[in-house]
């Protein structure tokens, strides 16, 4: 807003300040939404395997933040760029989309994903993976990759379902 607006870096972008076009801020909130549940998805399902695997929440937050970092920051510095080379284009429209695109990606990836999720998941602790049982039976319960708990041909079923996760009630407040 500040650039195109009110014209702050003009000379620099390139920009003269007028009204923002009405249509551009609702489709930056869906483009932005989409990209943003992407890395979302990707980091929980990452810190939500190693729950998994080893019961600690700390643990699991610093192992799947770990582990997706560089994956997150480089998709996401791929699309400040690409985004950011909207700029070169002489439309007011096509600029102000390409600024706010990459401006948003990239407050979204390092401050949020990188920074704000894992915080707040460090300080619920096993709060996070909380589920009411009778939601947890209602919901359904998605394997895409497959159960990596036992062989389903050893004829030898398990106690817990391969969708189970360790039972513990939430830490008091």
């Amino acid at each position: 807003m500040a650039v195109f607006q009110w014209g702050w870096g003009q000379a620099l972008l390139g920009v003269e300040p007028a009204p923002i076009e009405p249509f551009l801020p609702m489709v930056l909130f869906a483009i932005v939404f989409g990209l943003s549940m992407d890395y979302e998805v990707f980091l929980l399902s990452r810190i939500h395997e190693e729950w998994m695997r080893t019961g600690d929440s700390r643990t699991s937050v610093a192992d799947g933040l770990a582990a997706t970092a560089r994956v997150i920051t480089a998709a996401a510095a791929i699309m400040v760029f690409v985004f950011g080379s909207f700029m070169l284009d002489d439309v007011r429209a096509v600029k102000l989309m390409g600024l706010g695109l990459a401006v948003a990606v990239l407050l979204d990836a390092t401050v949020v994903r990188m920074l704000m999720v894992p915080a707040t998941m460090e300080l619920l602790g096993d709060r996070n993976w909380w589920l009411p049982g009778w939601l947890d039976r209602i919901i359904p319960h998605v394997n895409v990759e497959g159960s990596t708990d036992a062989d389903p041909d050893d004829g030898d079923p398990t106690e817990e379902e391969p969708h189970s996760h360790p039972q513990r009630e939430p830490e008091p407040v």
